[in-house]
């Protein structure tokens, strides 16, 4: 356990989820004819497979981040009706219930949330409290300078773990996720941009498998996905 937790504390969070450790994720309600016309994020949530989404009992994979010649990885069990996680590195295995975050799971539980972010970044923009969502506008988008359309999603100064965070997500038509822009604590210059792209579709939720930086110096992408 202290090895699993000297790892941890090693690897610095990428991009952070502004989740409340100890919050449940609410699924929203199917939008129907007789409701409101859908957000643009329940939009691009279901453009994903939200929808399908509350027939997942356990979702696996394998985050993974290449960096020139460096590699790192670590993979995740969620069970998301009951929030119970198992995460596994190369060294150690730790099992936890995100209802119960103590000192000893709390930098795993950290590491959870980014990774889960990353993974279903559509899903959280309805998943999550305490955010702004800014109106579509069409814009260049930073990496193929191709116009998209693009919101901008904005964390409270308070709660989660990394508070105050910004990300600019550009979507087609489609409401599909093509790249985006993390701005850390809300700052003007950009902390970190990437794309979303090798979207694949697993037991009807889709995802992008693979973030590239357009320096091609950074690479991070998911293997090993399962959905139960």
């Amino acid at each position: 356990m202290t090895r699993l937790l000297t790892s941890l504390c090693l690897i610095t969070l990428l991009v952070s989820c502004k989740q409340d450790p100890k919050e449940q994720i609410k699924p929203i309600e199917t939008i129907s004819e007789e409701k409101k016309e859908a957000t643009v994020a329940e939009k691009i949530a279901q453009a994903n497979g939200f929808d399908h989404w509350q027939n997942a009992n356990i979702i696996e994979y394998t985050f993974n981040v290449d960096r020139s010649d460096s590699h790192f990885e670590r993979s995740w069990s969620w069970r998301p009706k009951s929030d119970q996680v198992q995460l596994i590195t190369e060294k150690d295995t730790l099992n936890y219930n995100r209802k119960y975050i103590d000192s000893v799971s709390m930098g795993a539980d950290q590491s959870f949330i980014n990774d889960k972010f990353w993974l279903l970044v559509p899903f959280q923009l309805v998943w999550d409290s305490g955010t702004t969502i800014s109106k579509p506008i069409k814009d260049a988008a930073p990496i193929s300078k191709t116009e998209m359309n693009k919101i901008t999603l904005t964390y409270g100064s308070e709660g989660g773990y990394t508070p105050g965070d910004a990300y600019d997500l550009y979507y087609g038509d489609d409401f599909i996720i093509n790249e985006w822009v993390f701005r850390k604590g809300n700052s003007e210059e950009p902390t970190m941009t990437t794309t979303f792209e090798n979207y694949e579709v697993f037991k009807g939720v889709k995802i992008a498998k693979t973030h590239k930086t357009a320096e091609g110096n950074f690479h991070l992408y998911f293997s090993n996905i399962s959905i139960k």
